[in-house]
């Protein structure tokens, strides 16, 4: 297999979230609006409901819009995602819950139009299960990213709670835009 580079595969990410978001648009008119909760972010900040898990190559992604923030949020992020995974116990071989660092109450998801992880961007307030989007959809573009991370890579990668997988991007990232801890 032809290995892909990573700024190549990171362009063909944003074309999956792209055409993976434009599908979930169909369903989510019958979904509850994010501005009218009563506790805007509670699906993010939620430490018993967020289990996000992300690749190699989502986190890299991620990093760089983070690289992309101003300082002060870059910082807010960092001092979130440290948090995290020392409250959480969190490590690359558990299943634990957290509160999502890349949320930043007031503001929203830093990373809302850059790189949203697949399964945020799939998730909304449905009524009843009937409402939902086929899991196929899911299933489908996730597919697409495990295949463009061989093809960075090599190899599988292994999903990460967001907090982990933003730590190892930093330390094998050598993109001098990617988010840095300091």
């Amino acid at each position: 297999m032809k290995l892909v580079s990573e700024t190549k595969s990171i362009e063909r990410l944003s074309a999956v979230r792209e055409n993976f978001r434009s599908k979930i648009s169909k369903f989510e008119a019958r979904a509850k609006s994010c501005s009218t909760c009563t506790t805007q972010g509670a699906c993010c900040l939620d430490a018993h409901f967020v289990n996000v898990r992300v690749s190699r190559l989502e986190a890299v992604a991620i990093a760089q819009a983070i690289g992309q923030l101003d300082p002060i949020h870059r910082t807010n992020v960092r001092r979130r995602m440290v948090d995290a995974i020392a409250r959480f116990h969190l490590d690359e071989s558990t299943d634990a819950t957290y509160t999502c660092p890349l949320y930043q109450i007031g503001v929203g998801c830093l990373v809302h139009e850059t790189a949203k992880p697949l399964a945020c961007i799939a998730h909304a307030c449905y009524e009843s299960t009937d409402e939902l989007p086929p899991e196929d959809l899911l299933d489908d573009a996730e597919a697409e990213i495990d295949n463009l991370n061989r093809r960075s890579y090599g190899n599988m990668t292994t999903l990460l709670p967001i907090p982990i997988a933003l730590q190892r991007a930093q330390v094998s990232s050598s993109n001098d835009a990617a988010f840095h801890l300091e």
